[in-house]
């Protein structure tokens, strides 16, 4: 099904005029109450429990009313919910948890390496003129755009196989996120209407992230740029349209032209490791005093930007000096891991060799194990709030408040040796 789009876009113009959030679309046109289960009643409910998809249909219907009063014209949105289908498979992802923790070795060398490095380097000369552009106007430089897309789809290889309007749909119909994604699967109907996008190649991630780069539907409204001049703004099937858009995102979320994201760091011996962490940043001119050099030895060099160490693996693996760009990248994907990827990625394409420190062998943990070991930090006396199976900031401090009463050396990282010697029997996986 393809829409004649109700206005054509000036080169590097946007869809809408950029919004103060990242992710959550709020102009008047799109303004609605929340829908789906929430509002539906008791029976409704029960449906709900006994039959999923004529749970879905009903909702659908809500859901087709908030597009109408969401200001879609009622054709569109008549073609468009004939053609939504209740994807189960979307609930489960949603609900599913992995079973094993992620460790840092294991995530960056799948992401890291020679293919994205080599297919990066030759993307930066086949789009040469586009990417010298894209510095030239938004001070990204052309490498850290192609990490970016490396890492989201392959260099466009996969974009995601899932429906997203279906996607969107089932997630607006599901009680838990409902409100988010109602506003979300909205937005990506008005993108559909405005940019004559056919709903059959509207694929993308379970969650609904589209294209080259994985926009959701607020930040493609918000930030998607028509950057090859068709008048139509397609993540999907015009790279120059996804590069672009990347760089005004980038830009828009605060990226410092001029600055790196970080680097790779050697610390010095007797180092003091509760100085780890974004709440213990200081001036790199600070942390040369400290004694922290650049990983080959260098000296790290004076200046006033802020920046904080992380060190993803232990203290038998890399540091890193994160500067702010380096917060910019965890804006597009909230994690520590995915920020280093990204920059370090962005260093080979430009050139760089190998990190310094080699990826220590670790342990692939299961969640339970992190569970007893957060269980046994509590007991301890060490709060580190509910056992979650996540090894996030409260239980990194609180592995090294137990490393620090236990003479070990307090990186905050659960080695084996933590989990033993906090009584916690681990298997270890490969």
């Amino acid at each position: 099904m393809r829409f004649v789009p109700h206005r054509t876009f000036a080169k590097g113009q946007r869809l809408f005029p950029r919004l103060t959030s990242c992710f959550m679309l709020s102009v008047a046109a799109l303004s609605f109450q929340p829908t789906a289960f929430a509002q539906q009643n008791t029976d409704e409910q029960s449906i709900a429990n006994d039959d999923p998809v004529q749970a879905f249909n009903v909702c659908k219907q809500n859901l087709q009313q908030s597009a109408l009063e969401a200001g879609i014209t009622p054709t569109i949105a008549e073609q468009v919910f004939a053609n939504i289908n209740y994807q189960p498979r979307v609930i489960e992802l949603d609900r599913s948890q992995p079973e094993f923790v992620q460790t840092f070795p294991g995530y960056f060398s799948k992401r890291v390496n020679d293919w994205r490095i080599n297919k990066g380097r030759q993307l930066a000369g086949e789009h040469n003129i586009l990417l010298q552009n894209l510095v030239k106007q938004y001070g990204i430089p052309a490498q850290y755009l192609l990490a970016f897309w490396g890492l989201e789809t392959n260099f466009g290889g996969y974009k995601g196989n899932m429906p997203v309007l279906d996607s969107l749909a089932t997630l607006a119909c599901d009680p838990r996120r409902s409100t988010f994604f109602t506003r979300e699967l909205l937005t990506a109907i008005k993108l559909l209407e405005e940019q004559s996008l056919e709903q059959e190649k509207m694929v993308g991630s379970w969650a609904g992230a589209m294209g080259h780069t994985q926009f959701m539907p607020s930040a493609y409204a918000n930030y998607a740029i028509d950057g090859d001049g068709d008048g139509q703004i397609n993540l999907w099937e015009s790279e120059a349209d996804a590069l672009t858009s990347a760089a005004n995102f980038l830009s828009q979320l605060g990226w410092q032209p001029g600055f790196r994201w970080g680097r790779e760091v050697a610390l010095p011996g007797g180092f003091d490791y509760s100085l780890l962490g974004y709440s213990k940043r200081r001036t790199v001119t600070d942390w040369h005093e400290l004694g922290v050099t650049r990983a080959n030895g260098d000296a790290l060099g004076s200046s006033e930007m802020n920046a904080y160490l992380v060190m993803p693996a232990g203290h038998e693996g890399p540091t890193f000096l994160a500067y702010p760009n380096f917060r910019v990248i965890m804006r597009w994907n909230n994690s520590e891991f995915y920020a280093i990827a990204v920059g370090r990625l962005a260093d080979r394409i430009a050139g760089d060799g190998e990190l310094v420190a080699s990826l220590p062998p670790l342990p692939n943990y299961r969640r339970d194990d992190i569970k007893a070991m957060q269980e046994q930090l509590n007991q301890k006396g060490i709060d580190v709030g509910g056992a979650d199976g996540i090894l996030g900031p409260a239980t990194r401090e609180g592995i090294r408040e137990f490393q620090r009463r236990s003479d070990m050396i307090a990186d905050g990282f659960p080695s084996l040796a933590v989990m033993q010697a906090l009584g916690v029997e681990v298997t270890p996986t490969s």
